[in-house]
């Protein structure tokens, strides 16, 4: 008995049930039925919900059986378990880096092809990756929506959490392939590791052609082009003037 199939009319796949159709199709109507009650954030599927609301409680109902690792969806514990097993499935056709995870892999791409789908409705800026926008609206909100479980502290970014929880406990995350040194902010890492390949990313476009291995590097050179002076101390002529022996 042959299969009945259901056609997508907006592109070429096809569905066996009725159902998968109808909700694939919102692909491309944009509509999303089913809204979050904590911060109305909507979503097309009931499964894209239901994991996302895990963001409010905490939950993580997938545990790895290699270690004790628990995440909030299904498809991160699969993620996670190449981890273990080392599996690359998702190879670049323009390099030859390969990536465990597909959402890593489509990041890498646009290394390549500059793309940045994801726009700031604020100011417009541009990112590659929606969780690059995440952060950057924090900006513009304030919010700090992650803390520092032994101080006061709050964060805009998961990574300065991080970064910021290392000055407590003294660990050092990031350490260097080359010579093994260790840093606790894997920014410092990426600076560091350009001390060995002599990379030097960030040039400057205002006169000359200098290049940097360190981006605070380029903004105090590119002063001596501009004249800016951040850093002016007022002084009081009066209250340090120095007197003189009589």
């Amino acid at each position: 008995m042959e299969k009945i199939s259901y056609p997508c009319d907006d592109c070429d796949k096809h569905f066996t049930q009725i159902r998968q159709l109808t909700v694939h199709q919102r692909t491309h109507t944009g509509e999303k039925l089913y809204a979050c009650n904590v911060c109305n954030k909507t979503f097309s599927r009931r499964s894209g919900l239901t994991a996302h609301r895990r963001t409010h409680t905490g939950e993580k109902p997938y545990a790895c059986d290699v270690c004790d690792k628990a995440v909030s969806v299904n498809g991160g514990l699969i993620a996670h378990r190449r981890t273990h097993s080392g599996e690359k499935s998702y190879a670049c056709d323009v390099c030859d880096k390969a990536f465990s995870v597909s959402r890593n892999f489509t990041a890498h791409r646009r290394t390549h092809t500059g793309e940045k789908p994801f726009a700031c409705d604020v100011c417009d800026k541009p990112f590659s990756e929606s969780g690059s926008l995440a952060a950057h609206r924090r900006t513009h909100t304030g919010e700090k929506p992650y803390n520092c479980d032994l101080c006061d502290k709050s964060f805009s970014k998961c990574g300065c959490l991080t970064a910021h929880r290392c000055t407590h406990t003294g660990v050092k995350l990031y350490a260097c392939d080359i010579c093994e040194i260790s840093f606790s902010q894997s920014c410092q890492l990426t600076a560091h590791r350009r001390t060995h390949t002599c990379e030097k990313p960030y040039a400057c476009d205002i006169i000359c052609d200098k290049a940097f291995s360190v981006s605070s590097n380029l903004t105090t050179h590119q002063r001596i082009h501009t004249g800016e002076k951040p850093y002016n101390i007022v002084m009081n002529a009066t209250s340090h003037s120095l007197k003189m022996p009589v």
